[in-house]
């Protein structure tokens, strides 16, 4: 028997006042596989991946983490998952440290410091340990949040614009520490972004959303073939 994969989501429907936002999406990560899901402001990206980690009820669809069904087994799905997004705010009046180490006690790792340190250390922020969340700026946060993600070692991933504040020489950090954790341990990433240079270094394979609907799916080779464009981006304004 296979084992289940990292995400597997089929037939995703939400709608709201203003009309249907996901219809019928399928997405399927393979543990250790990076996945990008991609597509215009208001195809849907953000309200998929809410559905996908149980934080938006679907209309319709089914959604399994790691063969755990949501919302029945929610906890346990959620247990080996770690999220991130350029948006999320910090604690102002914690220390980054103490902040890594109350999500490690929460995720009951028996070493909640080493963790934590372990963390920062990764993607190259360990002066930041003793920082409160007021001295940091949008990018340091940013960092900080990725940190937070990936301390339990989750087998899938989830960011949403994970370097959208970033500098390039920061995004080139993250996007190694993500792959050197996919590599090491067996992660899954889906990750969404605008940055498609981004796109085609660090993933595998992009989903591509229009209008709440996969309209394309490969690698981004495959991709740019089919679209006879010249890399991503030009796929991307394509399919807008």
């Amino acid at each position: 028997m296979s084992p289940p994969a990292a995400l597997r989501a089929a037939g995703l429907v939400k709608s709201y006042r203003r009309g249907r936002a996901v219809d019928g999406v399928d997405l399927t990560v393979a543990l250790g596989e990076r996945v990008a899901l991609l597509g215009p402001n208001g195809a849907g990206k953000t309200t998929t991946l809410l559905m996908c980690l149980g934080a938006v009820t679907p209309d319709a669809g089914t959604v399994e983490i790691l063969g755990h069904r949501l919302p029945r087994e929610r906890s346990h799905a959620l247990a080996r998952v770690g999220f991130t997004a350029g948006y999320l705010p910090l604690p102002e009046r914690m220390r980054v440290v103490e902040y890594l180490r109350l999500y490690a006690r929460l995720a009951g790792l028996r070493r909640p410091d080493v963790a934590a340190r372990a963390a920062l250390d990764r993607f190259g922020v360990s002066h930041l340990a003793r920082a409160m969340g007021t001295e940091l700026s949008s990018g340091q946060k940013t960092l900080v949040g990725i940190a937070k993600a990936v301390l339990h070692r989750p087998a899938l991933l989830v960011l949403d614009e994970p370097t959208a504040s970033l500098d390039p020489d920061v995004a080139l950090r993250v996007r190694t520490g993500l792959r050197e954790i996919s590599a090491e341990l067996g992660t899954a990433l889906l990750v969404t972004s605008h940055n498609m240079v981004e796109v085609e270094r660090l993933c595998e394979r992009v989903v591509f959303l229009s209008a709440g609907q996969v309209v394309a799916n490969g690698t981004p080779a495959q991709i740019i073939d089919r679209y006879g464009h010249d890399d991503l981006e030009g796929v991307f304004l394509h399919l807008s």
